[in-house]
Formats: C-alpha cells, structure tokens, sequence
C-alpha cells in the first residue's frame, strides 16, 4: 500500500470521514475566489435549484439546525446573495431566496460540484453509485 492510501477494508464511516475532508479540500480549493465557508458554500449549493425555502427546510437540507444556519444566512445577506422574507400566508415563517448575485455564485457552485462529482465517479457503473446514494440515506436514516 503507498503512503497516504486508505487501508484495504476500512470502516464504513472512518472512509466516509475521510472522503469528507478530501472533498471538502477539493471545494475549498476549486471555489477559493468565491471566499466562502465550507457553511456558505453547502447553505447557496442546496438554494442553487432556485426555490425559496424556510430556515427549517434549508437547516434539514444542509444537515444542520435552524439556530446554527442563522449565521451563516447573516454572512450570506450581508454578502447579497440571499433575502430574508415573510412566506405568504404565514408571517412567522421566515422564507430564504436567492437574490441575483446569489444566483450567479450558487450556480458556479453548482456548476463545480457538477464537475467534481463526474470526474470522481466517471469510472463507476450505475450501480455502484445507487448502491452508494443507499448507503448515504441509511446513515442519514439511523441518525433520525
């Protein structure tokens, strides 16, 4: 085995970990000029489809409670990427939009995870990959 590779049977979550960090550095690296956290990266990339969404929908979808997302959504607006707004009908639900500039920049990042993730997975088959998104959801599942 080389220096720096991973070990022939690895836990399942110790590879994920590490397939985390390396992905993340592989983000960092390719959205340096963008000058954003990894937070305000994962917070623009789940907004990127265009569809408003609620601080608790957008929390769920990054992975991360509502009172920690406030931050990085207070970063976010200052930058004008995002707006804060009343949803119609329910004034007590706070509704998260792209604005245009937080279009643009989720759209590079959108265009970047594109990317990344065909060069890392162009040799895999189909099957592989669902047999990876299943593994990803029973993690996500048993911490439900």
């Amino acid at each position: 085995m080389k220096p720096g590779s991973a070990p022939l049977n690895p836990s399942a979550l110790l590879a994920l970990q590490r397939a985390t960090h390396a992905t993340l550095h592989l983000i960092a690296t390719e959205l340096v000029d963008l000058d954003m956290t990894a937070s305000e990266i994962n917070a623009l990339a789940n907004l990127a489809d265009g569809q408003g969404r609620t601080v608790s929908q957008l929390g769920a979808a990054v992975g991360t409670r509502p009172t920690t997302l406030t931050s990085v959504l207070d970063r976010l607006e200052r930058r004008g990427h995002i707006t804060r707004g009343t949803r119609a009908g329910d004034r007590r639900s706070v509704l998260i939009e792209l604005t245009p500039s937080g279009r643009v920049t989720a759209d590079t990042i959108r265009r970047t995870f594109a990317d990344i993730e065909r060069r890392a997975l162009a040799e895999l088959p189909p099957a592989a990959v669902a047999g990876f998104h299943d593994v990803l959801r029973a993690l996500v599942e048993v911490s439900s």
